[in-house]
């Protein structure tokens, strides 16, 4: 497959896609704003979401076929379930005899049966250069793919403990990119002309009072835990554009509410496509 190649006149961007669960789905948009500003990012970066979304644009797929792809898959929801429950590493009497996890998923799976089918078997074949951030357990940082099999990296980035299952490639046993870097803008430093990431974190509900329920307290401490990391990261250092989508209302497991975070973050759209310009304005005169 041919690479994309930069349009002439205008600076290369890299692209850093972050991690956050079903409010990553706000990533499509932005990939929408670029296609139809006719931008091409010179390089992706992702972290969890961020990556299984970034991989699929960067095989050639449109923003708009992207959104058309995720709202098929959450219209017959009993389908889309019975997708999950195939996923599943252990089975319900696991959680009585000790030797499984009866909900826990296989990410490997889950992208063969959720991913387009047009998205390759390797980082190689993807016509954007694409890197995937995942944590090594052990060694406590984050370790970077961007060569060899593209599903094992990308799974290894969507990890979520508790949830997913850690991978286990080249001597690394590796878990969810968002532990140690949620918002992988820092990658692309140097390489690129122009960094552009978005942070789909999201913040506090401010009209919640009710005490979680346990599922959702493990993913909410977790996304604080993201939000904390991000707002470091950002004290340091900015990208030339920060976009944050209005997804604060919605959790990290609201894939069956794809419709309603497309259009909250409708709003956005030409704010985006405004940022991006004021940023290439500068680009070019800097």
């Amino acid at each position: 497959m041919a690479k994309a190649v930069e349009p002439v006149g205008q600076p290369s961007i890299g692209l850093a896609l972050g991690g956050g669960g079903a409010r990553g789905l706000a990533h499509i948009v932005l990939l929408e704003a670029l296609d139809e500003m006719g931008l091409k990012p010179a390089r992706i970066v992702g972290t969890s979401i961020g990556a299984v979304v970034g991989a699929a644009y960067a095989s050639g797929i449109s923003g708009r076929d992207l959104r058309a792809h995720v709202l098929g898959l959450v219209r017959d929801k009993p389908a889309a379930m019975a997708r999950v429950l195939k996923a599943r590493v252990g089975r319900l009497v696991d959680l009585f005899n000790g030797v499984g996890h009866p909900i826990m998923l296989d990410g490997e799976l889950l992208l063969d049966m959720f991913w387009p089918d047009k998205v390759p078997d390797r980082f190689e074949q993807l016509l954007i250069p694409f890197e995937a951030v995942a944590t090594d357990y052990v060694g406590r940082r984050a370790a970077i793919f961007d060569t060899g099999p593209l599903a094992p990296a990308v799974a290894a980035s969507m990890a979520i403990p508790g949830l997913i299952k850690p991978v286990e490639m080249d001597g690394l046993v590796l878990v969810d990119g968002g532990v140690v870097d949620p918002l992988p803008f820092r990658h692309l430093v140097g390489r690129t002309e122009m960094i552009v990431a978005c942070d789909v974190t999201g913040g506090p509900v401010a009209d919640r009072k009710a005490a979680p329920k346990p599922f959702e307290a493990m993913f909410g401490a977790a996304q604080i835990m993201m939000a904390s990391i991000t707002r470091e990261m950002l004290s340091v250092s900015q990208p030339d554009v920060l976009l944050k989508p209005d997804v604060d209302a919605f959790r990290v497991h609201d894939f069956f509410k794809a419709m309603q975070i497309f259009a909250a973050c409708e709003p956005v759209r030409e704010q985006t496509k405004q940022q991006l310009k004021r940023a290439i304005d500068r680009s070019l005169t800097s």
